[in-house]
């Protein structure tokens, strides 16, 4: 394929192929999307092209293999893997790519994508990695562009996306590139990560159709964002929320505290993480779990319910046993 008036070579996956990826921008990194066997294909992907030597290869992924974000839906970008000791995929060379995508035409051939040796360094994917990373990953023409800056480095990334394990928790996620106040890349993976596609799907398919769908994509995403969470049961977690430039009771959860005499954050502060659930627990709020107390703890210290820790769970339920 001629791109920017110069010959690539340019792979992309078997038709066959039933692994989905999606991508997003948040926090200033773009992510790779996936569930565990997509890692799992990253990581073959790019130990394959750590010893790719001939100019102008790229790895390309892109319709049918991409799937709409896991949060809001939103469209995916294809994703481009170039190996950057040898290639060079510069914003023109980008722009022809993306516009002949997606590839159609029959292939002119296949190639036997050889990993020999991943396995093992799976094994050694949280060691160190003693040289300076210096790869990149950014957006180009409308593609997320990953480029690692030497064979070493690709490996490191290769052997890092296949250590990747959900088994544990619902997600893992691993860095692709130096740090600079963050990280330019990422590769995250979720256990659920197709229901959570499909959930995402239907609520912004029913926010779209309301008579009063935002119009700005930002008010668009947190309106699926919420809707989301009503669809998966969750709304009622997200109890520390910004709104009016300000940390507030989140809508669904100051329904349920309301039984509780809870009726802001200063009010759940005073009165603890504990009591509050017992105030719950005795107003027979249904579908109440423990869930809910993880969720009441981390808005007191100012977290997310998905960053309370194991051992913290403990200490919050051996607290809910003594007081009752």
């Amino acid at each position: 394929m001629r791109l920017d008036g110069h010959v690539h070579t340019v792979i992309s996956l078997r038709p066959g192929t039933s692994i989905r990826f999606s991508t997003n921008r948040f926090h200033d990194t773009w992510h790779l999307l996936s569930d565990e066997r997509g890692s799992k294909l990253l990581a073959h992907l790019l130990w394959g092209m750590s010893f790719q030597s001939r100019p102008g290869t790229l790895v390309v992924v892109d319709r049918p293999f991409l799937t709409p974000t896991p949060f809001d839906a939103d469209p995916a970008d294809p994703i481009v893997l170039v190996p950057g000791w040898c290639t060079r995929l510069g914003p023109r060379a980008a722009r022809d790519l993306v516009r002949r995508l997606p590839l159609r035409s029959a292939p002119e051939g296949t190639v036997r994508w050889r990993t020999h040796g991943l396995a093992a360094a799976g094994d050694d994917a949280y060691l160190p990695y003693r040289t300076p990373e210096r790869g990149h990953t950014r957006r180009l023409s409308g593609a997320i562009v990953v480029t690692p800056s030497t064979p070493a480095e690709c490996r490191h990334w290769a052997a890092s996306a296949l250590a990747l394990d959900t088994t544990r928790y619902p997600s893992d996620h691993t860095y692709l590139g130096p740090w600079d106040h963050g990280h330019e890349g990422e590769i995250q993976i979720f256990r659920n990560f197709h229901r959570m596609v499909g959930t995402a799907r239907r609520a912004r398919h029913e926010v779209l159709h309301r008579p009063t769908a935002p119009t700005d994509p930002n008010a668009l995403r947190i309106a699926v964002w919420d809707r989301a969470d009503v669809l998966n049961g969750t709304a009622y977690l997200h109890v520390r929320v910004w709104r009016d430039s300000e940390w507030q009771l989140g809508h669904y959860a100051a329904r349920w505290l309301a039984a509780a005499v809870v009726h802001s954050l200063a009010d759940l502060e005073q009165v603890g993480a504990i009591e509050t659930y017992r105030r719950l627990q005795a107003a027979g709020i249904k579908g109440l779990t423990t869930r809910m107390l993880w969720a009441l703890d981390a808005a007191v210290h100012g977290h997310t319910h998905h960053s309370v820790t194991p051992q913290r769970k403990r200490e919050l339920l051996a607290e809910l046993r003594s007081s009752q």
